[in-house]
C-alpha cells in the first residue's frame, strides 16, 4: 500500500514537471532582478516570491493539461509519461490540472491587479492553445512563445510601482524569450511528427525541411536580438560573454534542428539556462 502510494504521489509530480515549472518560477526572480536591480527586488521580495509561487504552480497546470490533451500522441512520442503508461487516469489528470489552475489564480490576486490580470489572460490563452490553435501549428508555437515570453513581462507586473522602465526592460526580454520559445517548439513538432494525431503541424504539412528552417529563423532572430539590451544599456556588459555562450549553443540547435530535432530541443533547454544566468548577470552589474 505505501509503494502504491510513493507512486502515486510520483506520477503527480511528474504530471506537473517540477524541473520545467521551477525553472519557470526562477525567471521571475530574474526578471524582477533584471527589472528593478537586487536592491528593488529585495524589497519587493514577498511579491516575487508570491509570483514565483505563482508561475510554479500554473506551468506545473499547464503541464498536466498539455498531457491530457496529448494522450493520444503521447502513446507512440512519450509512452513513459503518467498518462499513456496508466499510471493516472485523464479525467484525474484534468482535475489536477484545475486545482493548481485555481491556487495559481488565488494567489495571483495577492500580488496587484495588473499581475492578476495577466494570469487570468494567460489562462485564458492556454484554455485557447489546448482546446483550438495546437492543432493549427505554426500558430500554436507562436502562442507557446508568447506564454513563456510573458514570464518575463509578469515579472515586471510583480515588482512594478508606476514606473515604466522597468517594464520596458520587462518587455525586451519577453521578446528575446518568446522567439526562442517558439523556434523550440517548431523543434518538437519535428520531433513528434510521427505520433502527432489531428494537428496540422509544420512538419506535417510543409515537410521537416521547411519546418526546420522556421525553426532556424525563429532563434537566428533572438541571437540577433540578443545584441540589443547592453546597447540600450538595459543590460550590463556583464551580460555580453555569457549571452555569448547561450547565443552559441542557439546556434548550433538550430543548425541541427531538421536532422536532430531530439539532440536540438535538448540543447534549447541548455541555452535557455545559460540565457536566465546571463540575464541575471546583465542585472546585478
Amino acid at each position: 500500500m505505501w509503494a502504491f502510494g510513493c507512486g502515486r504521489v510520483r506520477a503527480f509530480v511528474r504530471l506537473l514537471r517540477p524541473g520545467n515549472a521551477l525553472m519557470s518560477a526562477v525567471a521571475i526572480a530574474v526578471g524582477a532582478v533584471v527589472a528593478v536591480g537586487l536592491e528593488g527586488t529585495i524589497a519587493r521580495a514577498a511579491s516575487v516570491l508570491l509570483g514565483g509561487l505563482t508561475v510554479f504552480l500554473f506551468t506545473g497546470a499547464g503541464n498536466a493539461l498539455n498531457d491530457v490533451y496529448d494522450r493520444e500522441g503521447d502513446r507512440v512520442n512519450h509512452p513513459d509519461r503518467p498518462i499513456p503508461a496508466g499510471e493516472i487516469a485523464p479525467a484525474t489528470a484534468f482535475d489536477f490540472a484545475f486545482v493548481l489552475f485555481v491556487l495559481a489564480i488565488l494567489i495571483g490576486v495577492l500580488i496587484n491587479f495588473a499581475a492578476f490580470a495577466l494570469v487570468l489572460v494567460s489562462l485564458a490563452l492556454m484554455i485557447l492553445y489546448e482546446t483550438r490553435f495546437k492543432a493549427s501549428g505554426w500558430s500554436g508555437n507562436l502562442l507557446i512563445g508568447w506564454l513563456v515570453g510573458s514570464l518575463f513581462l509578469f515579472a515586471g507586473l510583480c515588482v512594478y510601482e508606476g514606473a515604466v522602465r522597468p517594464i520596458q526592460i520587462s518587455a525586451s526580454l519577453a521578446a528575446l524569450a518568446g522567439l526562442s520559445t517558439a523556434g523550440r517548439e517548431v523543434v518538437k513538432d519535428i520531433e513528434d511528427v510521427a505520433g502527432d494525431v489531428g494537428r496540422t503541424t509544420l512538419p506535417k504539412t510543409r515537410g521537416i525541411p521547411y519546418a526546420g528552417r522556421v525553426a532556424q529563423a525563429f532563434l537566428i532572430a533572438a541571437v540577433v536580438l540578443s545584441a540589443v539590451p547592453p546597447l540600450l544599456g538595459i543590460l550590463s556588459l556583464w551580460y555580453v560573454p555569457v549571452v555569448a555562450v547561450a547565443d552559441g549553443i542557439f546556434i548550433y540547435a538550430a543548425l541541427s534542428s531538421p536532422r536532430s530535432p531530439g539532440r536540438s530541443e535538448r540543447a534549447m533547454k541548455a541555452a535557455m539556462v545559460v540565457a536566465l544566468v546571463a540575464f541575471l548577470a546583465g542585472g546585478l552589474a
